[in-house]
């Protein structure tokens, strides 16, 4: 999505941070490194998936506490789990989320189904993960076991 939005927009102030994922909950803060002005920008939080949305409120929460405003945060993201598009736009209601599908929602991995699987395994070539796990949707989108 980097690569994109460079292409896009040349010259961008680009800033990055990392966020180790652990199951539904062990979110842990690795690194970041931010543009200095960035309390003055509007600024375009990337991520190419949403999940649970626990990474998600972490950065944006760091972004908070470098005196970003709400509303001038645009989480962009190409699929989403419902679960985490509310747990996002349930805590922080003025951040704007664009995504480009909303998916069925998470399995008992917390991995979004159906989804495309752990996005850097793909990048990589490193997917191996095979989901023996069978869910179905009920009429209100809520993601159940068999």
């Amino acid at each position: 999505m980097e690569n994109a939005l460079r292409a896009c927009c040349k010259g961008i102030k680009i800033g990055k941070i990392l966020i180790h994922r652990e199951g539904d909950d062990g979110k842990q803060l690795i690194y970041h490194n931010l543009p200095k002005d960035i309390a003055k920008r509007h600024v375009l939080l990337l991520d190419p998936i949403l999940g649970t949305g626990n990474s998600a409120v972490q950065a944006i929460s760091l972004l908070l506490e470098k005196r970003v405003q709400e509303a001038n945060i645009i989480f962009l993201n190409l699929i989403s789990a419902p679960q985490g598009v509310h747990v996002v736009s349930k805590r922080f209601p003025r951040v704007k989320i664009v995504t480009s599908e909303i998916e069925l929602g998470l399995n008992d991995d917390f991995r979004v189904i159906p989804g495309m699987g752990e996005f850097g395994d793909r990048y990589f070539g490193t997917d191996d993960y095979q989901s023996s796990t069978p869910f179905f949707a009920d009429d209100k989108n809520r993601v159940g076991l068999l």
